[in-house]
């Protein structure tokens, strides 16, 4: 597995965290920033999960009304939570982060949806990035 892909993950993670235990991601970062301080073995991941989530904290209202404009049927509120931090991970580098190809970051979307969610997560995930990144050119 690739560090950005482990980097993913633990975005997907606190995002999810985040959701669970209804606190804002700017609280999530500071003790996952906490935690990671102990653990310099797992820097190379914490770091780009940090500019993950801390984009999506700074983008989030944008993030969320795409999500609400482009999921055909489903409310924000009505995702999986896992569901729903992967879509934001993928808007946010399909429109924040040019080092990540359009392709690649639904791509990743795609495989952690297919593993950490449910059957049809995968497929809905793809649908909804695709249309994003068709449309934000």
């Amino acid at each position: 597995m690739s560090a950005r892909t482990k980097a993913r993950k633990r975005a997907i993670d606190l995002l999810y965290g985040a959701d669970m235990r209804e606190i804002s991601l700017n609280a999530a970062i500071a003790m996952e920033a906490e935690r990671a301080a102990g653990q310099p073995d797992r820097e190379a991941s914490w770091s780009y999960a940090r500019e993950i989530v801390e984009g999506i904290a700074e983008h989030g209202d944008e993030i969320d009304e795409l999500i609400e404009t482009y999921a055909k049927g489903w409310t924000i509120n009505r995702m999986p939570a896992t569901d729903r931090a992967i879509v934001r991970i993928g808007i946010w580098e399909i429109l924040f982060n040019d080092g990540v190809p359009d392709s690649v970051a639904i791509s990743e979307a795609v495989e952690a949806a297919k593993s950490l969610s449910t059957e049809d997560s995968g497929g809905f995930v793809n649908g909804l990035l695709g249309r994003i990144a068709e449309t934000h050119v």
